[in-house]
């Protein structure tokens, strides 16, 4: 899948900052405004927080307050 493993020397965090920091953002904005009726409800929200919300409406300050689907859209077509 072309996914190359990074892994840093111990108490260096800076590989993983970018998981962490997404992580946060699903757990405040998703996760923890949520009530699910049971564990398969539970693992189904964060796929479709991704793939409608995250990826399609979320602003991002450093793509220019665009959603990533349509900075990558004007990425591409340029």
């Amino acid at each position: 899948m072309g996914v190359t493993q990074s892994m840093s020397r111990k108490r260096n965090p800076h590989d993983n900052a970018h998981m962490e920091s997404f992580d946060k953002t699903l757990k405040a904005e998703k996760v923890d405004l949520q009530e699910y009726l049971d564990l398969d409800d539970a693992r189904q929200h964060p796929d479709r927080f991704i793939g409608e919300f995250y990826d399609r409406e979320r602003l991002r300050s450093s793509l220019g307050y665009v959603p990533l689907v349509e900075f990558a859209a004007r990425y591409y077509s340029a």
